[in-house]
């Protein structure tokens, strides 16, 4: 398996075929934006032999282009989320407890258990969570208050985050802050920041405890929050197994915890890194919907999902075989030159479609009108108490394939707007 092609790279020809796009040399400040340009123009399906980082790992073909990436997120009977699961490296985590959250399951299972998870994200559910989201957001700002600087990361974003999809859940306040460091270890894992002193067994079972305790209180006694709803939700007499339900809610803590926080804090740099974007913010705020959006499309919060071929297909003139891997490139589609004017350039007023929450099918990300709900009232809140924020220092990205999200963001505050 090869490419071909051999485009510029700084005046010199780039050598696709000993190309591995996942390698962490291509990483070292969040996704490698230009060499998805180049994929994007030269070899839109790229294969690469392996990967530095896991010697024994097999290769993958890397999909940069949106309407290929649709096309393997719409063929779950060519491209399967159960074979080899939906992260890059094999080696991970366990393939049998992956395989154990609906994100890495084909239908009919996956269908059966998402239809239940679907209880707890009703329209009108989602609609009352707006008071109490505004309410956690102006909470957090209010402690702000006084000083000149703070980590929009850690002072802001992280404890948002955990206290909406905590409150969500049924999760103790007391406890956001022990299940942000869990969370991020598991799907940081690659940052040894985020990894921190965890080994990956020890982390395993930590989730995998304090979620099943949580899961059996709701069975004696159920509260008004959505772990509540999954573990009586039926659907034609049918309810949730216990493992079920237990990898289920870890799955929505990780997507809780992380992709808003991602994408709030990549988005707010961007609008402090161009004041003129963030000015027709603040002579209009009803652009703030559309800056989500230019956030989400620039910034997903996730850089890649895997499927692995069930059968030999060809997908944009590539022979690909059974057991391969394919890897859907997020960050790549939403900066695609035929689907954007100037795609690299942060514009509020775009209001662009987007991959940020999949590329639609069964897959797509079930706490999305959830998310878009957070991401605004969080821009509306910062904005209109600090609408002249400033950065404090070099912002850091997290070191990962996976996780497309700042680890830091120093800033200064400016004046308190009244």
């Amino acid at each position: 398996m090869s490419s071909t092609q051999q485009p510029q790279e700084n005046g010199r020809e780039r050598d696709f075929d000993k190309l591995r796009v996942a390698d962490p040399e291509h990483w070292t400040d969040g996704p490698p934006h230009e060499l998805f340009a180049e994929l994007r123009s030269e070899c839109p399906v790229h294969w690469s032999d392996g990967m530095s980082d896991y010697p024994d790992d097999t290769g993958y073909w890397s999909v940069t282009r949106a309407d290929d990436i649709r096309a393997v997120s719409l063929d779950w009977k060519t491209y399967s989320s159960y074979v080899g699961g939906v992260l890059i490296s094999t080696y991970d985590w366990p393939l049998e407890i992956a395989q154990q959250e609906f994100i890495a399951m084909d239908p009919p299972r996956h269908d059966r258990i998402k239809n239940l998870f679907q209880a707890g994200f009703t329209p009108r559910r989602i609609a009352e969570q707006e008071p109490p989201v505004r309410a956690i957001v102006t909470d957090v700002l209010k402690t702000l208050e006084g000083r000149e600087t703070c980590d929009l990361v850690a002072d802001v974003a992280q404890p948002v985050v955990s206290r909406v999809i905590g409150k969500f859940v049924g999760i103790p306040i007391e406890e956001d802050r022990k299940w942000a460091e869990m969370i991020n270890a598991a799907l940081g894992y690659e940052d040894p920041d985020l990894r921190g002193e965890w080994t990956a067994e020890e982390l395993m079972n930590e989730l995998f405890t304090r979620v099943g305790q949580l899961v059996e209180a709701r069975q004696q006694e159920p509260q008004d929050d959505l772990l509540s709803i999954l573990v009586h939700a039926e659907v034609e007499g049918e309810r949730l197994a216990h493992e079920e339900i237990v990898m289920g809610f870890q799955l929505l803590m990780e997507a809780g915890n992380d992709s808003t926080k991602a994408t709030f804090c990549s988005g707010m740099r961007a609008l402090i890194e161009h004041p003129d974007q963030r000015q027709l913010l603040l002579d209009d705020p009803s652009l703030i919907s559309g800056a989500v959006e230019e956030s989400l499309r620039m910034y997903p919060a996730f850089a890649h999902m895997r499927r692995t071929a069930t059968c030999d297909t060809e997908l944009a003139g590539q022979q690909i075989k059974q057991g391969d891997k394919v890897i859907m490139w997020y960050p790549s589609a939403n900066r695609q030159e035929s689907l954007y004017d100037e795609p690299s350039r942060f514009d509020v007023r775009r209001n662009a479609q987007h991959q940020a929450f999949g590329a639609g099918g069964r897959h797509f990300c079930l706490g999305a009108a959830l998310a878009r709900l957070e991401l605004r009232i969080l821009f509306e809140e910062t904005l209109k108490r600090y609408p002249q924020m400033e950065l404090a220092g070099q912002p850091v990205m997290a070191q990962s394939t996976f996780i497309n999200q700042l680890k830091t963001l120093p800033v200064k505050l400016g004046a308190l707007s009244a």
